[in-house]
């Protein structure tokens, strides 16, 4: 391998770690003043957004993460067909920011 690739992986591969730590989950104890002091919609709010993207489906997994200060609640669903949907959304004004299906 030439030099020049090894330093180009070496280099997505810094950059892919420093992206992972810089997600960080949010503890289910500062969900409450982090609504209270107006930073992020409740999660009763924010599922709902989840459900009226796709109102037959079920709720299967929910976790908030600060990614570089902004605070981003992950919502993974079941649809009646069995499909499951992954939800990206804005905590702090409920809008979705991206939705992929499994």
């Amino acid at each position: 391998m030439t030099l020049t690739k090894t330093t180009l992986i070496a280099a997505v591969l810094g950059l892919a770690s420093v992206s992972a730590v810089q997600a960080d989950d949010v503890p289910h104890s500062q969900i409450d003043s982090l609504v209270k002091d107006g930073t992020i919609q409740s999660l009763d709010k924010l599922d709902k957004v989840a459900m009226d993207k796709h109102p037959d489906a079920k709720i299967t997994d929910t976790e908030l993460e600060n990614e570089y200060g902004r605070y981003i609640y992950q919502v993974e669903l079941r649809d009646p067909q069995g499909a499951e949907w992954d939800l990206d959304i804005d905590a702090s004004n409920g809008e979705v920011l991206g939705e992929e299906r499994d």
